[in-house]
């Protein structure tokens, strides 16, 4: 039998699950982890999970990019079979991403507890399908973990039970601080560019309805470039594929203080982020980040899964209007690091851990 099931499937769940897998190390739990293969073949490799300093995943599912309803029917399949062959005491899944429904629902109908990461976080907007899996997930779970106050109102509004609740903390405090000191050790990412700290922008699109709107695109890399421009400031953009397919599509041609560059992975991007003046994004993700390194941040979308973000001052909404995105970058350019960080102590892993029905075997376990 297994102490703990920990499902993950993208990038983002891997840097934000490591806190866990490392603190089920700690306390030397008998824990599997599984990966269903939801996106970013990198992620299924030991390379990058060594770099985080993680084992490779007890189970790859592999069930890659296809359809939603396809991708998760074949998650809850697989999940299934792991669950009855692991026989976790408990289970975790993360976020709203199609891996963390699966493996809710998949451990739901099991004899087992089902703790929900990251609960409560809310964007309102269901168009996404973030916000559904999300809120799904949260339902069919025994054990929420919401990571602040403001998304444990969230679930007590929907009728959730107290005794279901437990504020921890977000995990990407955990992951933020330790990753960042192997980027500093490690990534070379600013001497390969031939950057220096604090004098250039940092954009980085990740979600689909950035990228696939021609119009909204063309608006979003042109305000990038304006205020590069206005600021004498060159705009690192790691293009990533899909993004990369559309401006070859769309025929879009970046301006020339944007400075295009490949890909790069999680530790050359955090490095990057660190040494940035400003960041805009489209990331939840990267929004966290930024606020917990101090760093100013533009989110070019008109709404935030992260509303905290923007009440301690760290970030600012400018949509992918030109004008939005420039007045932001003004307002936020000098505000580095003056604001109070919202997501905890860097101690979310061991909160979490310490819910579960599942006892130590070593004494490493942080109060």
């Amino acid at each position: 039998m297994t102490d703990v099931a920990v499902v993950l499937g993208t990038r983002s769940e891997v840097i934000r699950l490591a806190p866990v897998i490392r603190a089920c190390r700690r306390r030397g739990l008998e824990h599997a982890v599984i990966h269903t293969g939801q996106r970013h073949p990198e992620t299924h490799d030991a390379a990058f999970f060594d770099r985080l300093g993680l084992p490779k995943p007890g189970y790859t599912l592999g069930v890659g990019s296809t359809s939603q309803g396809r991708q998760t029917g074949e998650m809850l399949i697989g999940l299934e079979e792991v669950f009855r062959e692991t026989s976790p005491e408990a289970v975790l899944v993360q976020g709203g991403t199609n891996s963390g429904l699966a493996g809710a629902i998949a451990a739901g109908k099991l004899d087992t507890t089902l703790g929900h990461v990251e609960a409560g976080s809310r964007s309102f907007d269901r168009t996404t399908p973030e916000e559904m899996n999300r809120v799904v997930a949260e339902h069919v779970s025994d054990l929420l973990f919401p990571p602040t106050e403001r998304d444990e109102k969230y679930l007590l509004r929907q009728g959730v039970s107290p005794l279901r609740t437990t504020v921890t903390g977000n995990t990407i405090v955990d992951a933020t601080r330790h990753h960042r000191d192997v980027a500093r050790d490690e990534s070379t990412v600013l001497e390969e560019l031939g950057l220096e700290r604090r004098e250039f922008f940092l954009l980085t699109t990740r979600r689909a309805e950035t990228v696939d709107d021609r119009a909204r695109f063309e608006r979003l890399v042109s305000g990038a470039g304006r205020v590069g421009a206005e600021h004498g400031r060159d705009v690192i953009y790691p293009v990533p594929p899909r993004a990369r397919d559309r401006l070859e599509t769309f025929g879009i041609e970046l301006p020339d203080r944007i400075r295009r560059i490949a890909p790069r992975d999680y530790v050359d991007l955090l490095r990057l982020e660190t040494a940035a003046e400003v960041i805009l994004t489209d990331s939840a993700d990267v929004q966290e980040r930024a606020c917990v390194l101090g760093v100013p941040c533009v989110t070019v979308r008109e709404d935030t899964d992260r509303p905290e973000t923007v009440d301690v001052g760290a970030n600012r909404l400018g949509s992918c209007d030109p004008e939005r995105i420039g007045r932001s970058v003004v307002e936020m350019i000098d505000r580095s690091g003056d604001w109070r960080n919202p997501f905890g102590d860097g101690d979310a892993a061991d909160r979490i851990l310490a819910e579960l029905p599942v006892e130590s075997r070593t004494d490493e376990v942080v109060p």
